[in-house]
């Protein structure tokens, strides 16, 4: 079944920035895709994580692939206050991320991600949110000191069944 991709909101930070949020996102979709642009720390080598509903608590998980060319690593975070989705950037990375957030508009199961990232290597996540509520907002934060350097772009998409 074809489906279309419909933006729904983009921010380009002229500053910068520690988070990015969506909020009243209606239940008209049936998954969100967040794509990062652009993307660089202001310091050091930081990651970013997302968050849903503005829950703060312990109730996420993910589970990271990594590889260089030379190299593969991988990581895994359990009752982590928001599922790490962007990892390895910096001051120059200048890397994108896509965040596919499944069947976030359903009531009765647990909100699940997987994201890929390219920055100095590549990477995917996959991530769950242990909550049924539906998602109404989406807050990517880095979590690191430095924050979103400006010019980094957000643009949140939903997924129309057709």
């Amino acid at each position: 079944m074809p489906a279309t991709y419909e933006p729904i909101a983009t921010t380009t930070l002229g500053s910068t920035t520690a988070s990015v949020t969506f909020s009243s996102i209606s239940g008209a979709y049936t998954d969100l895709v967040l794509v990062c642009g652009s993307l660089a720390y202001v310091t050091g080598d930081d990651d970013a994580f997302v968050r849903f509903n503005s829950d703060t608590g312990t109730n996420y998980s993910w589970t990271q692939l990594n590889g260089t060319g030379s190299t593969t690593t991988s990581n895994r975070g359990t009752s982590t206050s928001g599922i790490r989705s962007i990892n390895g950037m910096s001051t120059t990375d200048k890397g994108t991320a896509i965040i596919n957030i499944q069947n976030y508009a359903n009531t009765t199961t647990y909100k699940t991600t997987v994201s890929r990232h390219s920055t100095s290597f590549a990477g995917a996540f996959v991530g769950v949110w242990r909550n049924t509520a539906a998602i109404t907002s989406v807050t990517v934060i880095n979590l690191g000191a430095g924050g979103f350097a400006s010019n980094s772009t957000f643009t949140l998409y939903g997924v129309k069944a057709a």
